[in-house]
């Protein structure tokens, strides 16, 4: 069982947004149109054993041609916000130069699709779709494409800037850099163990320079960046498996929360043979440490970690989920690896379903990080195998995904009541959670085998069908609205007579940009 809607919504806290986020290369398909270059992503999907049953990417959702649709129903779901990016080789199909006007026609269409309905735009400048021209220059290995990402969002900016409520500079570097350079599981494909840490370095510099270029441009929207966080969980009482926990947490979250939110690389990293050899100009530090609006977390589990190689870089049902044999990274590669947590429900990705970690997760950035901004879960969800019921006498399709609509209601439980007064996270200003996905779409190397959709997608006809996720979540906002229309007229019928003017005037600037949750 979970909370009910009704008590959940009872939870949020005035202001906190409800929203739903994708990524462009999952969801729009047209890769080959209207000018977009070519990704690194469209060239490794294409070798054969990369992605899960050589599935392409070509079509995907075909958002690209569905926008509008998509719209809809998201504006039928209620949700306050939208996350979506910007696909980098649609706007500047190289990486380099001037913008492609087609590419930034179908965005500009996009903005104005989501603010005719009332829905506030979340951008994220960079989701993992590099121009093929930058991967075959060296990639995040170069650290000129750091600067090729500034100049991107420069142009972003001056398109989009008076639109975009908030920006997100770049999701997920952590992931980047361990499955596209350091395992060789994602994009470019490279497996360079520790040789991979110029990524790390260059993406941090890439964020830098993009929030520089965003605030050159005076956007009036909120900048922040986005990174994945699990909680490191020993796997046993064996002090190494404290230790090795504690290596994997600096190699997966400090290493790139550190540098952002105090402006260094923790002592143990910076101390190391293979950071020490990489050398860069002492003022990138204040480019990747710039103070930002907000800082965003992607939170899914937490990791169970042991020391030794183990059989594997992580477990069996995750590697053929993922669709790699991740036995040989496994072996004798790496000091420490993933164990299983055999009491807990998994997810079809072979993740552990543990919503008490998210509390943890919270706690443990509070506790680090004194002088945290305000946070944005902006992203969590789960993916699991969905049944497709069909009720013959009216031909209609209902898809009961009764195991992620409780995953999400649990979690946000989880992080309202952590960061609750009194909660163990009291002192962070949470203000939203986005839902992956909106649409079930193409999972990276598990290609369409992995649904994290509150729409079911059929890749033969594309036609979307809300599950009980999507309904439950519909419900959740239509309570949190209720709830707080009757708090605002309580207010309004206790405060004395012109207040109610004066405040509203107070608290609606006109900066350009269209608060969360209203119409343009």
């Amino acid at each position: 069982m979970h909370i009910s809607a009704k008590d959940l919504a009872a939870l949020i806290p005035a202001g906190f947004t409800l929203g739903v986020a994708t990524a462009a290369f999952q969801i729009e398909g047209a890769l080959d149109e209207d000018g977009r270059g070519p990704a690194g992503w469209d060239v490794f999907a294409a070798k054969p054993g990369a992605i899960v049953e050589d599935h392409s990417p070509k079509v995907a959702c075909d958002h690209y041609h569905r926008m509008p649709q998509d719209v809809a129903l998201m504006k039928q779901l209620g949700v306050d916000s939208y996350r979506f990016s910007f696909a980098w080789p649609r706007i500047q199909p190289t990486g380099r130069g001037p913008a492609n006007k087609a590419g930034l026609a179908f965005y500009d269409r996009l903005l104005d699709e989501l603010l005719a309905n009332g829905i506030s735009p979340m951008a994220t400048i960079y989701h993992w779709d590099t121009p093929l021209a930058l991967d075959e220059d060296g990639g995040w290995m170069n650290r000129d494409t750091a600067y090729r990402l500034g100049e991107y969002a420069g142009i972003l900016a001056e398109a989009f800037g008076d639109r975009v409520a908030r920006w997100v500079t770049i999701n997920e570097p952590a992931t980047v850099s361990t499955n596209g350079y350091t395992l060789g599981l994602h994009s470019p494909g490279k497996e360079l163990l520790l040789g991979a840490f110029p990524t790390v370095h260059h993406q941090l510099l890439g964020h830098g320079l993009a929030v520089q270029a965003l605030r050159a441009a005076k956007v009036p929207g909120e900048i922040g960046m986005t990174n994945v966080y699990s909680p490191m969980v020993p796997n046993s009482i064996n002090p190494l498996d404290y230790v090795s926990a504690g290596l994997m947490d600096l190699a997966q979250n400090r290493l790139y929360a550190d540098p952002v939110l105090t402006g260094k690389y923790p002592d143990l990293i910076r101390a190391a043979k293979f950071f020490s050899s990489f050398e860069h100009p002492e003022e990138d530090m204040e480019l990747i440490s710039q103070p930002l609006d907000f800082y965003g977390l992607n939170y899914y589990m937490p990791t169970k970690v042991a020391v030794g190689p183990g059989g594997g870089a992580v477990p069996a049902s995750m590697a053929e989920a993922m669709g790699s044999d991740l036995s040989a990274t496994g072996s004798g590669g790496t000091p420490f690896h993933v164990e299983t947590w055999p009491e807990a429900d998994i997810t079809s990705y072979g993740w552990p379903v543990k919503p008490e970690y998210m509390r943890v997760a919270l706690k443990e950035m509070a506790d680090r990080y004194p002088n945290l901004p305000p946070v944005i879960l902006t992203e969590g969800g789960a993916s699991f195998e969905d049944i497709i019921v069909r009720d013959k006498s009216t031909n209609t399709r209902f898809i009961p995904d009764e195991r992620r609509l409780k995953y999400l209601s649990d979690h946000l439980e989880a992080a309202l009541r952590a960061t609750a007064p009194g909660g163990e996270a009291e002192s962070i200003d949470l203000r939203g959670y986005y839902v992956w996905s909106l649409l079930d779409n193409f999972e990276w190397s598990a290609g369409y085998n992995q649904p994290f959709g509150l729409l079911h997608v059929d890749y033969e006809t594309l036609e979307r069908t809300p599950k009980a996720s999507y309904f439950w979540y519909q419900e959740l906002i239509e309570e949190r609205d209720v709830a707080a229309a009757a708090d605002m007229a309580i207010a309004a019928a206790a405060a004395p007579e012109g207040l109610e003017a004066e405040v509203l005037d107070a608290e609606s600037p006109d900066d350009g940009v269209t608060p969360l949750g209203a119409s343009a």
